[in-house]
């Protein structure tokens, strides 16, 4: 199962479920977004550890949803990115996954 996280885009996997990443999932430090160890990054802040915007975002998540049709092997486990650190309600995030291959195992609710 890769563990889907929220990152920032410096890569610096020191709080939450980044951190967690980095401990138990293999996240590389310095790398911000994408395929890292067992993990994937999906960037909800920027590198000066500012919230990005909804629709940056959301061109990351449409990455990853790419990512995880073009790789129908592997299980992904979402957490809820932005929705933590970045301070983003569930309402805002959660649309963002609609179109998420089977290959994904959302929130609860999502």
């Amino acid at each position: 199962m890769v563990f889907v996280f929220g990152s920032n885009q410096a890569g610096r996997h020191g709080k939450g479920a980044a951190l967690y990443a980095r401990q138990y999932h293999g996240a590389v430090y310095g790398v911000g977004e994408g395929i890292t160890g067992n993990s994937y990054a999906l960037p909800t802040k920027d590198k000066y550890m500012k919230t990005r915007s909804l629709n940056s975002i959301k061109r990351s998540v449409d990455r990853f949803i790419r990512y995880a049709n073009n790789n129908p092997d592997l299980q992904f486990e979402v957490t809820k990115v932005g929705c933590g650190l970045a301070g983003y309600n569930e309402e805002d995030i959660s649309p963002m996954f609609k179109d998420a291959p089977s290959n994904c195992v959302l929130p609860e609710g999502w």
